[in-house]
């Protein structure tokens, strides 16, 4: 009997490879997997009018319904392709491309998207629009016409033969190779029951439409074009909001072994369970289609946890009154005043507390270090008198001798002990990500503690000005700024004992932080003020403040600051970093630590770097 099960199942799974195979339309020896073009083609689409803000990430397979042979009915497959699609925050393309038989075709088919992406807006008819930005497209760059049209012949080679279809189906297919062959030709679109075959040169609508030809997008419900996304590998699933059912259980009517998908049940409540379900995440993957509910089951036992600021007698001390804070809307191009509410703390509890023992040897190595740097003596040019001679002083004297203009200036150089006129402020991201683990050891948390004390060990014996801060945030109403050293206090056990009782918050609202941080740092009377930041992810909130909104604000941040004479520099150990950070930041205005168990020695060397004479 077992041998029989194996042998059952083995057959199936060969059949099943063998079948998909066949019924399938791409060409998987000439696949382009979309991480490999990801940052080309973020470059391409910004370079090209894209707005700077939006990233390129994959798309999940969506629905449409299209007519498919019986090989593909038989296998089961065609039901969901990958689609692109654009809106005002995102550029979503598909996670892989085969759609042509040659790698090259596949890879200047992404570069296409990423063009007209560039070019479009917010799209009112899928055939229309299409069109016209591919128009705008070949007009403004005319050089762009050989390869647009070597992909529209390699193509249109692969549609289906109007001839094997229905005259509505046929009707259409004609006017959309039509549209394709001369971008703007076509204005009316035949309606049909079934979606035409993919077009992988054009975006199509943001939301889930299974005819995208079949109406005006301008003419739908709004209700109708909500999506609600859930990020799952990358990709967007699609959510509709159902009424919760009046039941006290869900019912499943046919038998698990008989279901061919997830997506085959009955839109029932589900029992809720206080449990977390370890297979939640690969059900979710597999499903089409997220429904959500409120549920307003009060279950008898057990004790379910929220994510809430704790009562005031266990939280950490507050400073004074809250602080309002303007923050940026990139979608009105305006600053909204007295937008966040900022609170300054102080950690409760801490007591005073000397250096760990296992950072006391690498805080006496870079005392060693930093000693030496605060007593190396510098050069000082253009001396009415000196030691040495200052050949570009003479030589610019030389110069201007020739040319009959000869300024007074000092020829010599002499070497004096200077005082570095410099003040630093590090603000650290203690949201609740720094609680996720580096290794079987340390936690991100751990790794930012030692970071902050081996910091202030080098800094108190450099003996520049400086101020250490940690901050979180839940939604604008709290933004919390832990207070562990100001410019005023001393470095000591007190601060020591603040670094080492700090603990993982909530979210990061960057932007509030930095501008916060820059009234800090601009109350300081020293010539060069350098402010960083210490972060392990992109700025988020449980509100609003996701994706493009809030690397549009961090960005406004950072650039108000460097207005008001600051140098604003991010240290980061996300290794994704290279999507946001630069657009953020500035191409010089970070670095990635790769290894973040080495931080705690890469932030004083870090600091050394950026503030060298």
């Amino acid at each position: 009997m077992a041998f029989t099960v194996e042998l059952e199942e083995w057959v199936g799974s060969v059949w099943h490879r063998f079948i998909t195979r066949r019924a399938s339309p791409d060409f998987p020896e000439a696949r382009v997997e979309l991480a490999s073009q990801q940052r080309p083609l973020a470059l391409l689409f910004r370079a090209m009018g894209g707005a700077n803000g939006i990233g390129v990430e994959a798309a999940s397979d969506r629905d449409l319904l299209l007519r498919r042979n019986v090989l593909q009915q038989i296998a089961g497959t065609c039901k969901q392709v990958p689609l692109a699609w654009c809106d005002a925050t995102n550029l979503r393309l598909p996670s892989s491309l085969a759609v042509f038989p040659e790698v090259a075709l596949n890879e200047e088919l992404y570069r296409w998207l990423a063009l007209l992406a560039a070019q479009a807006g917010p799209m009112r008819h899928w055939g229309r629009d299409n069109q016209r930005w591919t128009q705008q497209l070949l007009r403004r760059y005319p050089a762009l016409r050989a390869r647009y049209k070597r992909l529209v012949d390699a193509h249109l080679q692969l549609r289906p033969d109007p001839a094997s279809l229905n005259a509505g189906e046929a009707a259409l297919e004609r006017a959309l190779c039509q549209a394709l062959r001369e971008p703007g030709s076509v204005e009316h679109f035949p309606r049909s029951e079934r979606a035409a075959w993919p077009l992988p040169l054009w975006l199509y609508p943001p939301q889930n439409l299974a005819s995208p030809q079949a109406a005006d997008l301008g003419d739908e419900s709004e209700e109708s074009l909500t999506t609600s996304p859930g990020e799952q590998k990358g990709g967007r699933k699609r959510a509709t909001r159902i009424d919760e059912g009046s039941r006290d259980g869900g019912l499943l009517i046919v038998r698990l072994e008989n279901l061919f998908s997830w997506t085959e049940h009955v839109d029932l409540d589900r029992w809720s369970d206080d449990s977390e379900d370890p297979d939640a995440a690969r059900v979710a993957d597999d499903l089409d289609e997220l429904s959500l509910s409120r549920t307003r089951l009060r279950k008898g036992g057990g004790l379910k946890l929220h994510l809430d600021l704790p009562p005031a007698d266990v939280d950490d001390i507050p400073l004074g009154e809250g602080i309002k804070l303007p923050e940026w809307d990139y979608r009105k191009q305006q600053m909204r005043d007295s937008f966040v509410n900022l609170q300054m703390m102080v950690p409760r509890d801490c007591e005073a507390q000397p250096l760990p023992l296992r950072l006391k040897a690498s805080a006496h190595r870079l005392r060693r270090q930093f000693e030496h740097l605060r007593n190396d003596r510098q050069w000082l040019r253009q001396q009415p008198q000196g030691s040495e001679l200052d050949m570009q002083a003479w030589l610019d004297f030389h110069v201007e001798r020739e040319h009959g203009q000869c300024a007074e200036r000092g020829l010599f150089m002499e070497q004096r002990q200077t005082r570095r006129d410099l003040a630093c402020l590090l603000l650290a991201d203690v949201s609740m990500s720094t609680d996720a683990h580096l290794n079987d050891e340390h936690r991100v948390i751990d790794v930012i503690r030692d970071s902050l004390l081996l910091f202030g060990e080098t800094l108190s014996v450099l003996g520049d000005d400086f101020a250490l801060y940690g901050f979180s945030s839940l939604r604008r109403q709290q933004v919390r700024m832990q207070e562990l050293k100001a410019f005023t206090q001393r470095y000591g056990d007190t601060t020591r004992g603040r670094i080492q009782g700090l603990k993982p918050g909530y979210y990061t609202r960057m932007g509030a932080a930095i501008r916060q941080a820059t009234q800090l740092l601009g109350m300081s009377k020293r010539r060069s003020k350098l402010l960083l930041l210490l972060t392990d992810g992109k700025p988020n909130d449980l509100d609003l403040y996701e994706g493009r909104y809030g690397v549009e604000d961090t960005r406004e941040a950072v650039l108000e600051a460097r207005r008001q004479g600051l140098t604003p520099f991010c240290i980061t150990i996300d290794r994704e970093a290279g999507d946001y950070l630069p657009y953020m930041f500035g191409a010089n205005g970070y670095t990635l630590i790769r290894q973040p168990e080495q931080l705690p020695l890469r932030l004083p060397q870090l600091y050394r770097q950026l503030t060298q004479p």
